[in-house]
């Protein structure tokens, strides 16, 4: 997801092509759904549960992607900043035919 790169004069990690790609796809895809849901853009604490439909069995830790995920679902408007997202990992599987990461939002009211 991440290689090495310069911004200026300095060394750092950035995003891949095909980690940027994704996540373009993802903001695309959660406004598609925002808007054919009427989901308001939450303000509060948000819980964010997560199930993960891996493409294979090579061993993969769910939780390494949660900063982009949680980045992607700010930036389409799920909640005003990530800070408010709790995420919870449900569960996990194989799916070679229909690999993906199925999402559920709850805002919690105060």
């Amino acid at each position: 997801m991440y290689i090495n790169g310069r911004i200026g004069h300095r060394l750092t990690r950035i995003l891949s092509k095909s980690a940027k790609s994704w996540f373009e796809d993802a903001i695309i895809t959660t406004r598609v759904w925002k808007q054919k849901n009427d989901w308001q853009t939450c303000q509060y604490k948000t819980v964010v549960r997560l199930w993960y439909y891996f493409p294979d069995h090579r061993r993969r830790d769910t939780h390494n992607t949660l900063k982009i995920l949680m980045d992607a679902l700010e930036d389409a408007g799920i909640y005003v900043d990530d800070r408010w997202a709790l995420p919870r990992i449900m569960d996990f599987e194989v799916d070679k035919a229909n690999p993906r990461v199925e999402i559920e939002f709850e805002e919690v009211k105060k």
